[in-house]
């Protein structure tokens, strides 16, 4: 009988360690699955991180190898000074610039020129009577203006950080048209001028044959169209009248300049890295580049105790215009601001 109630008893353990064993299984199931499920989450996310930085390093790539290409046709492209051999024409300062003037302010002195008549494409350039026109107009700053699909280059293809849809004021764009050269904005203040695009292209002409630059010719207000044509002479007026306007001044100077692009802040540089340089005295300028036009660059300094407008375009180089000036204002420093070099050999329009 003693052996009897042993066998039954342990039968009895055995039964309830096995219901133990179903009852903990039931109860951790569903916790190994969670840990199972969480751990496929996990490997989940690392593979699509994994993945959606393979996207960006393959859109950096294709956006660098667009770039490179745009970059290659441009080099591949002759400057319209290079076609017509103005970048050989021999200088006494060695400039890199097709075309170059400087000229006193004060007095309309030429201190140096180079090609100063031949009439070539000016880029950005354009920007300065596109800033000019819109300022005289005196058309309200705070007016609230959208970019449009018409605002988008057709011309050459560039892209900008101004969305259609994106909505800034006037005097926004016109700072950064002005400082940052930015296509979308000058174009967008042509397009809202009075009149519309036409009107505003009309008023550019015709102001500066009031200017009495009769070579040049405009037929939008960006500069991506190399049919915007001028000599450095008659650049060197339009900078003389421009200069005296201080919006124009202060918003060609800014260094920097920050906006509110829909959700996102955007901040615009100068693209003229001298107006960072406290060496530098400039009340106002302008930069300018396409194929075409080639490096271009206006400014009015003040150097060796002299208000000077400098006037340099189809500069061969990216930093060459900018070395072009430096190398005038050693050179007139050297001499104590009495330099003068007599211009060179006339040279036939373009």
């Amino acid at each position: 009988m003693r052996h009897f109630f042993q066998v039954s008893l342990r039968k009895a353990r055995s039964s309830v360690v096995c219901l133990l064993g179903v009852f903990l299984g039931l109860l951790l199931t569903p916790l190994f699955h969670a840990q199972a499920a969480t751990a496929s989450t996990r490997v989940s996310k690392v593979y699509s991180g994994k993945a959606s930085v393979s996207k960006a390093k393959k859109s950096v790539q294709v956006s660098k190898r667009r770039v490179a290409r745009k970059t290659q046709l441009a080099r591949a492209t002759p400057s319209a000074g290079q076609l017509a051999g103005l970048q050989a024409t021999p200088d006494e300062l060695k400039l890199k610039s097709s075309a170059a003037l400087v000229v006193d302010q004060q007095t309309n002195e030429v201190l140096y020129s180079k090609n100063d008549k031949a009439v070539l494409p000016i880029a950005s350039l354009t920007k300065l009577m596109t800033g000019l026109l819109v300022d005289e107009a005196k058309l309200p700053l705070d007016e609230q203006i959208a970019i449009t699909q018409d605002d988008v280059d057709t011309e050459k293809g560039s892209s900008s950080r101004l969305r259609v849809g994106s909505v800034l004021t006037r005097g926004e764009l016109m700072h950064l048209a002005l400082m940052a050269s930015e296509n979308r904005a000058a174009h967008a203040l042509g397009r809202t001028y009075p009149g519309g695009l036409s009107s505003f292209v009309v008023a550019m002409n015709s102001k500066a044959r009031e200017l009495g630059m009769k070579d040049t010719v405009y037929v939008e207000p960006t500069g991506l169209s190399s049919n915007n044509k001028s000599s450095a002479q008659d650049l060197a007026k339009l900078v003389d009248v421009a200069s005296r306007y201080p919006l124009l001044r202060e918003l060609s100077t800014s260094p920097s300049f920050e906006v509110a692009v829909g959700h996102r802040s955007v901040q615009f540089n100068n693209t003229n890295r001298l107006v960072k340089n406290p060496s530098w005295d400039i009340g106002l300028q302008k930069t300018g580049y396409i194929a075409e036009a080639g490096r271009c660059l206006v400014m009015q300094t003040r150097i060796a105790g002299r208000n000077l407008i400098m006037v340099f375009l189809d500069s061969a180089g990216k930093l060459t215009r900018i070395a072009d000036a430096q190398r005038v204002r050693r050179w007139l420093e050297a001499a104590g601001g009495t330099a003068q070099i007599q211009p060179s050999a006339p040279t036939p329009a373009t």
